[in-house]
């Protein structure tokens, strides 16, 4: 039988369709670097709660941002999907470690587990409407809060972002599950 791929939709911003969640996050961060999406995700929850309206003079960039941060929402529930299938890389150390300020020790060292913590506390449905959410507010003339909690979402987000990073850069590797006849054969 024949598997499916599922697709991650990135073909609107990058040209690329794929299955491949490891080639999506590269095709992702080839768009844009970690400190763009950062940025661009704060000012776009800040201007939630103002006036004025976000990126006014090109709006279509919020648009193009919203989807890019669509499909990668999908490829960090797959991912935690199919965390106990991989694992990072050792840490080479030459990280610049800053950048991932979000993440625990324990996020740092094995960044799959703030993909486990982010579904286990929101669910695919409620990120994607966080994003629908600060994108129409940051695009109103009005000032009127969102109607749920955005920081959760956000700070959720941020560390996906983190995460994802060190896996791009890190690399994975597919775990071996020992059977139970291998510790016979020593």
């Amino acid at each position: 039988m024949k598997k499916n791929k599922i697709s991650f939709e990135t073909g609107f911003w990058v040209g690329f369709e794929g299955g491949n969640p490891f080639k999506a996050i590269e095709a992702f961060f080839d768009f844009a670097d970690l400190d763009y999406y950062k940025q661009n995700l704060t000012e776009t929850v800040m201007y939630c709660y103002n006036r004025n309206v976000y990126k006014q003079d090109n709006p279509s960039d919020v648009f193009v941002l919203y989807t890019a941060f669509s499909f990668f929402i999908k490829v960090c529930y797959f991912l935690k999907k199919k965390s106990k299938k991989w694992k990072v890389k050792a840490s080479l150390r030459s990280e610049k470690v800053f950048h991932f300020s979000s993440l625990t020790k324990e996020e740092y060292e094995n960044p799959f587990v703030v993909f486990q913590k982010a579904f286990d506390k929101k669910t695919l449905e409620e990120f994607t409407f966080f994003l629908t959410q600060i994108v129409e507010h940051s695009l109103s003339p009005h000032s009127e809060d969102p109607e749920s909690d955005v920081t959760t979402p956000y700070i959720y987000i941020i560390k996906m972002l983190d995460a994802a990073e060190i896996i791009r850069e890190r690399g994975v590797e597919k775990i071996h599950k020992k059977h139970p006849t291998d510790s016979l054969t020593k």
